[in-house]
């Protein structure tokens, strides 16, 4: 199948889906009112509740829920499964779960003065229900912020060139935040100006790489110290100094490394090399379902997104009416990065060449994994704009430029859930300072100790248990307020069996391991345990939901 016209298809639907689908939602659901106050105008303290601009908060949005999530998953799965399971995946699970996920957990959360969703989960579902719920999302973030600060550590140390627009554009954000927010300073100008200086940073830090003067290992911690630090900083500090504006900027560098992608697509036009099905099991995955709608989250449906759109992006909404286009919008340009990812692996790199031919998939995916993977196929398909070099570069960088993104997000969300978790109890936590530092601090021992390795590889199971969890949520709410809730019961139930089943097949394959491969009890313990905690907020769920229908009957 051509490579373009699979896109143009997909792209389409994306287009239609936001107008048809998400205004559904809106006439049937959500009913934004702008002369509703929104918690970003009526708890306004300039710190984490501070109204942005549509624009701005896309940037925001998009950049935080974004970063390597929907490439990675689609190359692993295209390789897993072949194309034509994964675009239908990322097509339909878009639009029918993910986008709906995201939006309502975004305006729920706004209706709730920003409270995170899991916080949420104690009037919709019970108390029990949100303390096992926040305690597992508490013990995950933690998680997320030491694997983030290991990666951009690791990546600082092996690829010098990107230090110094890694460090430069935090103060070319904190430039735009004051342009902005107190110059007054109208987007569109400070945005040009932003990235003139970004890209003139890029250009400097490939010419002049910077290193630290250590050894790898001591430059590693030199760097992990120094991430984990920033990440402190950049939780505590007002949003719009630094949070919002950097991941809106980060974001224009994606956006812009799409459309060149797709114009590259449309002048080279490959044909798809890929398999289009490779069969119902993979030798490295497991049984196509569930481990497809595991690998592939970002890009169709991920559970991390409704702690973005729950925790920051709810206290920054400054009108109801931009929800959709923030909510569901971002998550379908997620969607079309992830189409372009997989067509950059499937049509741009050769399946049948031997893996020392340059442009081969196994070739790039065995020296670099994934994002070499990525990249490599990105610059193959752009090639008609300039060499395959270049290409390669560009989409590398383009994916290096979200090294922090997610770290600083995930740090600022901790802050909130420690606040919402024990501030009840423990007033200190209610200062922005000490529930930072909890979060911190718990992640610098998890990265420095090197213990998350035994966690992360059950981390997209995870991941998608917090989706599953929130849709449930969201679906008790639904109920409670009298509104049609099949839009998210439907990808409850899916999401829910999909990622149990997923968690009873690692957690099998863990403990009773194939000829030649030894068992890894620590990681079949851990998969039981979060099988036990899917099936206890499973069997609260139907009491909250009946609680629910009871109060609208009554």
């Amino acid at each position: 199948m051509n490579s373009l016209l699979l896109s143009l298809i997909v792209v389409a639907w994306l287009v239609v889906a936001y107008r048809w689908y998400g205004g559904l939602l809106d006439r049937r659901i959500v009913h934004p009112d702008d002369s509703r106050m929104t918690p970003s105008c009526e708890l306004r303290d300039d710190v984490d509740y501070c109204p942005g601009s549509r624009l701005v908060l896309f940037g925001h949005h998009f950049s935080s829920i974004a970063g390597a999530g929907p490439i990675i998953g689609p190359v692993a799965a295209v390789a897993a499964f072949g194309w034509g399971p994964a675009i239908l995946w990322i097509a339909l699970g878009v639009v029918f779960a993910g986008a709906v996920h995201d939006y309502l957990s975004l305006m729920v959360s706004v209706r709730h003065g920003g409270k995170s969703l899991p916080d949420i989960a104690r009037d919709v579902v019970g108390p029990r229900a949100r303390l096992l719920f926040m305690l597992f999302v508490w013990l995950a973030l933690i998680l997320i912020i030491a694997v983030f600060a290991v990666v951009a550590a690791r990546t600082l140390v092996s690829t010098p060139a990107i230090v110094i627009p890694t460090l430069a554009i935090m103060p070319i954000a904190m430039l735009f935040g004051w342009l902005t927010n107190r110059a007054n300073v109208p987007v569109a100008p400070a945005t040009i100006v932003s990235l003139v200086v970004l890209a003139a940073s890029i250009a400097l830090g490939y010419r002049y790489p910077l290193a630290l003067p250590f050894g790898p290992d001591a430059a590693f911690r030199a760097w992990f110290a120094i991430l984990i630090a920033y990440g402190f900083v950049a939780s505590v500090l007002p949003v719009w100094v630094l949070l919002q504006p950097r991941d809106y900027i980060s974001t224009w560098v994606l956006i812009l490394g799409m459309v060149i992608g797709f114009a590259g697509l449309a002048l080279s036009r490959p044909a798809i090399d890929a398999p289009f099905w490779t069969g119902w099991h993979s030798a490295t995955q497991g049984p196509m379902w569930p481990m497809l709608f595991i690998l592939i989250a970002c890009g169709a449906i991920s559970g991390f997104h409704s702690l973005v759109a729950g925790g920051t992006t709810s206290k920054q909404l400054e009108n109801e009416s931009d929800g959709k286009a923030i909510g569901f919008g971002a998550m379908l340009t997620e969607g079309a990065v992830a189409t372009l990812a997989l067509v950059c692996v499937a049509a741009g790199l050769r399946w049948a060449a031997p893996a020392g031919e340059p442009l081969s998939f196994f070739g790039a995916l065995d020296s670099g994994g994934p994002i070499q993977a990525f990249g490599t196929g990105y610059g193959s398909i752009t090639a008609p704009l300039w060499s395959v070099a270049i290409g390669t570069l560009v989409g590398i960088t383009m994916l290096k430029t979200f090294v922090l993104t997610t770290l600083d997000t995930t740090v600022r969300i901790t802050r909130f859930i420690t606040a919402e978790l024990f501030g009840e109890k423990v007033r200190l936590f209610r200062n922005r300072f000490a529930a930072s530092a909890v979060g911190i601090v718990g992640a610098y021992l998890l990265g420095s100790s090197g213990k998350w390795t035994v966690l992360w590889p059950v981390f997209a199971a995870a991941n998608q248990l917090v989706a599953a969890l929130t849709l449930i949520v969201l679906t008790a709410y639904l109920i409670g307020m009298r509104k049609p809730s099949r839009y998210t019961l439907y990808p409850a139930i899916f999401m829910l069996a999909t990622t149990m089943a997923a968690l009873a097949w690692k957690g099998w394959r863990f403990f009773f391991p194939p000829a030649g491969e030894s068992a890894n009890i620590a990681l079949g313990i851990v998969s039981a345990v979060l099988l036990a905690l899917g099936a206890l907020v499973a069997t609260e769920a139907p009491r909250g939901l009946r609680a629910a229908r009871t109060s609208v009957d009554g």
